[in-house]
């Protein structure tokens, strides 16, 4: 529980549908543990207060657990080191993958429980075969499927997400009328541990290195002014350059060797691609995706499907060839592969062909 309105409805709907549960809070991280100030995290005193609030209300348990070392190892560490070879990290996806159906589902075994619950917008089901399978919420404006691809059968087995089939307005609605105080909070928009966006103002914090200043160079090498370092910029990235020209420039090729960026009009090769190659692979509705498998896959979460031929190399690769060009997928970014409503599975963006 993370002290929003959408975990403490799930605990509601919990308590009613098995009768006992119990809230619990994953204190990930604290600013001085991770030597950087001035920033406010998910995990803050104010948002356990709320979530203990709630279980308060509705009369449950509830429990801090430390899991501070495991988000730094997992998902902090991971963010930096990935910004730091040219990549562009999806830190919410890692904290689902090893902290909420990693550690936090482990811990609830071990403490004796048998599922978990989150927030989360997504539904799970179950086919005639009795293999679990992903599927996008019904409210669309606020699934999560796509943060989500990389749940195992087993994470699946024992996971529920109770506002899968609700609209985030009645969400609201029923946690005004349970008197939760949290009914109208806003929602996170930010990474937890970067909640002002400031990217490149937490890795120098966190790491207390400069990323020194380079070139910003075109298609040819040729020099067109300085950039700030490689740790302020991602692919595809268009604002914030700097950068006089007299069309819109974006950043095609990071090269952390030479400390170059390489930037491109929209209209030159390079910036657009028909292909990728996705590792790190995890399959959600098969154990192996059969041939030339045509779906809708995302390479950005807030991003409309994009038509493709899905091809699996081997378990750790798949290959996916677009129907049409697709701008700047960034390498460290999840592609998610869906089958109509149902998440097929996906993977780390490694190459783009």
């Amino acid at each position: 529980m993370s002290g929003g309105v959408d975990s403490s409805v799930s605990a509601f709907l919990m308590r009613e549908k098995y009768g006992a549960c119990k809230g619990a809070t994953m204190l990930l991280f604290l600013n001085e543990a991770l030597g950087i100030s001035g920033r406010h995290p998910c995990c803050s005193r104010e948002n356990i207060v709320d979530a203990r609030a709630v279980c308060d209300v509705l009369g449950i348990e509830h429990e801090v657990i430390d899991f501070m070392a495991e988000f730094e190892e997992c998902v902090v560490k991971k963010f930096v080191s990935v910004y730091e070879s040219g990549g562009t990290p999806n830190p919410c996806i890692d904290c689902n993958r090893f902290m909420k159906f990693g550690e936090f589902l482990g811990h609830a075994r071990a403490s004796g429980h048998e599922r978990i619950a989150t927030g989360h917008y997504a539904r799970i089901e179950r086919d005639n075969s009795g293999r679990y399978l992903l599927r996008k919420a019904v409210d669309l404006s606020r699934d999560q499927s796509y943060v989500l691809y990389m749940m195992t059968q087993e994470q699946l087995s024992r996971t529920d997400y109770p506002l899968g089939g609700m609209l985030k307005s009645d969400v609201r609605e029923l946690a005004a009328s349970l008197g939760f105080t949290n009914a109208r909070k806003h929602d996170s928009q930010d990474i937890c541990f970067v909640p002002d966006g400031d990217y490149a103002g937490f890795i120098e914090e966190y790491t207390g290195k400069v990323y020194p200043p380079g070139d910003f160079v075109d298609a040819s090498g040729n020099v067109l002014g300085q950039h700030k370092g490689i740790i302020h910029y991602t692919a595809g990235q268009r604002k914030g350059l700097g950068v006089a020209a007299k069309s819109r420039l974006y950043v095609s090729k990071i090269d952390t060797a030479m400390n170059t960026v390489t930037l491109v009009p929209e209209s030159e090769a390079g910036l657009y691609t028909r292909a990728i190659a996705v590792s790190d692979v995890n399959l959600v509705a098969f154990e192996r995706l059969p041939e030339n498998f045509r779906a809708g896959v995302k390479v950005r979460y807030r991003q409309k499907e994009i038509q493709a031929i899905v091809n699996q190399t081997d378990e750790n690769e798949i290959v996916i060839e677009f129907a049409e060009t697709v701008r700047s997928p960034a390498v460290g970014q999840a592609a998610v592969i869906y089958d109509g409503d149902y998440v097929v599975g996906g993977g780390t963006i490694s190459r783009v062909l």
